[in-house]
C-alpha cells in the first residue's frame, strides 16, 4: 500500500471514529454534549471533504495537514 492510499485509510478510519463520538454523545442532552457534537461534526465535514480530494493529486504540504490533523 502507498503512502498515500495508506493516508486515505487513515482519514476514513478517523471520520468513523468520529461518527461514533457524535452519535455516543447525541445519547447525553447536556449542554456539554451539544457543544462536543458541534466541534466533532466540524472534524467530521472535513474529513469528508478531504476524501473527495483526488488523492493522486495531494501535495506533500497537503498530506502534511492531513497527518496534522489526523493527530487531533
Amino acid at each position: 500500500m502507498g503512502q498515500k492510499e495508506e493516508l486515505k485509510q487513515r482519514v476514513i478510519a478517523k471520520r468513523k471514529e468520529l461518527e461514533a463520538q457524535i452519535a455516543r454523545l447525541r445519547a447525553d442532552s447536556s449542554e456539554a454534549s451539544r457543544k462536543e457534537v458541534e466541534r466533532l461534526q466540524k472534524q467530521l465535514n472535513h474529513a469528508r471533504e478531504t476524501i473527495k480530494q483526488n488523492w493522486d493529486k495531494v501535495t506533500d504540504d497537503a498530506a502534511k495537514k492531513i497527518n496534522e490533523w489526523l493527530k487531533k
